[in-house]
């Protein structure tokens, strides 16, 4: 391949990175208060399935810029998906206290 063609193809990868970070921050700031917890919900699920992506990607016999990649994507993957479950289950016992009044 040549430095024209990576160059190009690292432009596309940055402009899709920029791009989704606008959209899911555009996204997270117009969700009312009341969806929060069954949206974190919905989104641990999908920080699960990275988790399983990441596992497979980071194994042995790929080459070893991936399982660099591999091994950032299960750290950040888990730590997305305790992350969010500590604050689903504070916002659980949040309402739960509140019930009880």
């Amino acid at each position: 391949m040549s430095a024209t063609h990576d160059m190009q193809l690292l432009l596309a990868v940055v402009t899709i990175l920029v791009l989704a970070m606008f959209l899911g921050f555009e996204l997270i700031t117009k969700v009312p208060p009341t969806l929060h917890t069954p949206l974190m919900s919905g989104s641990n699920a999908i920080s699960g399935i990275t988790l399983i992506g990441a596992l497979s990607s980071g194994g042995v016999g790929q080459p070893e810029m991936a399982t660099y990649l591999g091994m950032a994507a299960v750290i950040f993957a888990t730590i997305n998906v305790v992350g969010g479950y500590m604050v689903t289950n504070r916002m659980l016992e949040m309402f739960k206290s509140k019930a009880k009044k």
